[in-house]
């Protein structure tokens, strides 16, 4: 939840800032921390909370790399941190340094200050960097994560890539029909209106339709107000992406690629942490929220079975989660030893595959949603003209 608080500071006086925590003491105690008097602590309006939250957002990746370039020129994590706080404009973010300076400070280890904040910090980076202080490989264990993510970025550029031409296709598409719909079959239906008994009768369902936008237009446009409204709230974008992926999991086809990509990027994420120093079974634990309910479930009898001593490929065929190229290669990685370096190897063989995929359904899908889009459109136009076409027969 995001909180403005109400703060008194000794060289600006009064002044309010927004805190991302978890209730209104949790608000409170971050201020506090950062050396404020605290006045007030209210919740957030919707407006200012959708305002900033493509902002608010702690750019992980960014602060990865600018870590470890100072961490690699001789500066102790401590002053590294204070300087990535100075430079930073934003104040959630900056917020959120500032504790990590305060945590470093007080004694504690730098994975426990990233664990104090995990809105920012997952705790696959936080776990990286536990596992980073055994052997003194804080720079490694950032390497690592940088190369991690940067391949996860790349294969999620290149499928919202693949998305903007159908998108923007049903967007153009969509803006058309609503305009036929809403503006000119309405005033056509006042051209038909005396005609109402001989017309066909889909174009006397499109004259109704524009006689209900003409007269009802004030109820019609507050609730697409209320739909906008309604879309932009978190809860009901979780709810619709959730019935989203439920109905592509039933398409065969789209099934199988989603599939695929949520067990490309578990393989990716439990290499980054095999070869960060990390067991097998801690790793599976902490991948769990990157599959599906459905495929959460065979991870966990996959984690049980490797606890009862069966090996790695053998409890991953037995759970269904793998396909025939990760399935050689986990059985190549047990007897080679490289166990994580191989499961990066799967998930780069299959994001090659999931980019040509990608790259073949949008030149399918692009011009069959185009043709979809004539026809609706060409539809209505002709179900407009069809009475004057008809009327046309008549004086012949």
């Amino acid at each position: 939840m995001k909180y403005l608080v109400k703060i008194l500071k000794a060289d600006t006086g009064v002044g309010i800032t927004m805190l991302e925590a978890a209730d209104a003491v949790d608000a409170e105690r971050q201020a506090v921390a950062q050396g404020h008097a605290v006045l007030s602590v209210t919740h957030a309006p919707f407006i200012s909370r959708l305002q900033t939250s493509s902002t608010a957002r702690f750019p992980l990746l960014l602060f990865s790399q600018e870590l470890l370039s100072l961490l690699n020129s001789g500066i102790s994590i401590v002053e590294a941190i204070e300087t990535l706080t100075e430079k930073e404009h934003r104040p959630a973010v900056r917020a959120t340094l500032q504790r990590i300076v305060v945590g470093l400070c007080e004694g504690k280890p730098f994975s426990a200050t990233l664990e104090d904040a995990p809105q920012a910090f997952p705790p696959l980076y936080a776990a990286t960097i536990r596992a980073s202080e055994r052997t003194s490989g804080l720079s490694e264990a950032l390497t690592r994560y940088i190369a991690y993510a940067s391949q996860l970025e790349t294969l999620r550029g290149r499928l919202v890539s693949a998305a903007i031409y159908p998108a923007l296709l049903v967007a153009v598409g969509g803006l058309v029909i609503l305009f036929l719909m809403g503006y000119v079959v309405p005033r056509f239906s006042h051209i038909y209106e005396d005609m109402g008994g001989n017309l066909p009768l889909l174009s006397r369902l499109l004259l109704q339709w524009g006689l209900a936008v003409e007269h009802y237009w004030p109820l019609l446009l507050g609730l697409v107000a209320a739909l906008v409204m309604g879309a932009m709230q978190g809860s009901v974008r979780r709810m619709v992406a959730q019935r989203l992926v439920r109905l592509m999991w039933r398409i065969p086809a789209a099934g199988e690629r989603m599939r695929v990509f949520q067990l490309t990027r578990m393989y990716r994420t439990l290499g980054m942490l095999l070869l960060g120093g990390i067991a097998i079974v801690p790793a599976l634990d902490m991948v769990t929220g990157l599959l599906s309910s459905a495929l959460q479930t065979r991870l966990t009898n996959v984690t049980k079975s490797i606890r009862e001593g069966n090996t790695i490929s053998q409890a991953f065929e037995a759970g269904g989660l793998t396909t025939a190229v990760a399935l050689r290669m986990l059985r190549v990685g047990e007897r080679a030893g490289n166990m994580g370096e191989m499961m990066e190897r799967i998930a780069a063989f299959h994001d090659e595959e999931m980019a040509r995929w990608a790259e073949w359904a949008t030149r399918l899908f692009g011009p069959l949603l185009m043709l979809l889009m004539g026809l609706l459109i060409g539809v209505i136009v002709v179900l407009m003209y069809l009475p004057i076409f008809q009327l046309t027969e008549s004086i012949r």
